[in-house]
């Protein structure tokens, strides 16, 4: 049996975490407590039609856009050679250029002491971990817009192709959202792709989870606005409004210095945010220099906005909080 010490069993070992709490072996309950992981949207939002074009080749894809067709007026014995087009559409290159990692030691000490599979349990917490970081890191690109990819129309104080005067909130001047405003706001974004000629099958939209209650704390009277016979207030389910199908996550960052009350609402149609991971692996191996089973994962991955006129940006705050 081995000793019953403190921290480490043997005389001149660096420190390490005990997994089973002692050294000498316990019978412990086979239930590991539930992790609640954040919610992730990237699969709802974004297309991943180009996946298979560069998982086995390549860092980028070379993406054609469609090109804009010119339709001219008719009139009888019109020399058709003078309204002659030859279209042509611009390329995007979607590169795979974002990544994440993770790297753990599991000693054999520890290994056959645990009454539970400590690996498969911890591959299990990294990929959810992984998986977390690639939603937050393609939601702030889109927040963030530092590249100017989402339309001018489509952000802004000034939004709208076509009106030109829908207010959707910029850095420092945020649109203040509340209970009574709140339904309003949300049919401004549809509006701003309205005018955009955006289909209005597949619209999402993506909120911070102050502005899911809210919207429950709103008037929805009409219960078609959620798109079903019911209202959001008799059974509180978030679901569609204005065509948008919501959804809440955390991984929506604050922007500015913390604490911040400004946030983003991001909404478009998937078509117009390509992803695509090209590699996603897990590996478990021996370690050269210690008793030690490491596992190791990697993902690389891309994101890009393909059609800046089909997906939008707003700055909101929660009114009453600055």
């Amino acid at each position: 049996m081995y000793p019953q010490t403190s921290g480490s069993w043997w005389a001149g070992s660096a420190p390490s975490p005990d997994y089973s709490g002692r050294v000498i072996p316990f019978v412990f309950s086979g239930l590991v407590v539930e992790k609640f992981y954040a919610a992730t949207v990237l699969g709802a939002i974004a297309s991943t039609r180009y996946e298979g074009e560069i998982r086995n080749m390549g860092d980028k894809v070379i993406i054609r856009t469609r090109p804009n067709i010119t339709v001219s007026p008719y009139e009888i014995g019109m020399d058709l050679n003078t309204i002659v087009q030859r279209p042509s559409s611009d390329t995007i290159e979607l590169l795979i250029d974002k990544g994440n990692v993770f790297n753990l030691a599991l000693n054999d000490v520890h290994e056959v002491q645990s009454d539970i599979d400590l690996l498969s349990m911890w591959a299990e917490d990294a990929a959810e971990a992984m998986k977390i970081e690639v939603d937050k890191e393609v939601l702030n690109y889109l927040a963030t817009d530092t590249t100017g990819d989402i339309d001018p129309h489509n952000r802004g104080l000034g939004a709208g192709r076509i009106s030109g005067n829908l207010n959707m909130g910029d850095f420092g001047l945020p649109r203040s959202i509340d209970s009574q405003n709140v339904i309003r706001f949300i049919l401004d974004c549809g509006q701003v792709l309205d005018e955009q000629n955006v289909p209005e099958t597949g619209r999402w939209m993506v909120i911070p989870a102050w502005m899911n209650t809210l919207i429950k704390a709103s008037d929805l009277k009409n219960a078609s606005l959620a798109g079903d016979g019911t209202s959001i207030l008799r059974n509180g389910r978030l679901g569609m409004i204005d065509r948008f199908t919501l959804y809440l996550s955390n991984n929506l960052q604050p922007i500015g210095a913390s604490p911040s009350n400004e946030y983003p609402v991001l909404f478009g149609v998937s078509s117009a945010l390509a992803f695509a991971a090209q590699l996603t692996k897990t590996e478990t191996i021996r370690s050269e220099r210690s008793f030690d089973t490491l596992l190791r994962g990697l993902e690389i991955h891309g994101r890009k906005v393909v059609n800046p006129a089909a997906i939008g940006r707003a700055i909101v705050e929660q009114d009453g909080l600055t």
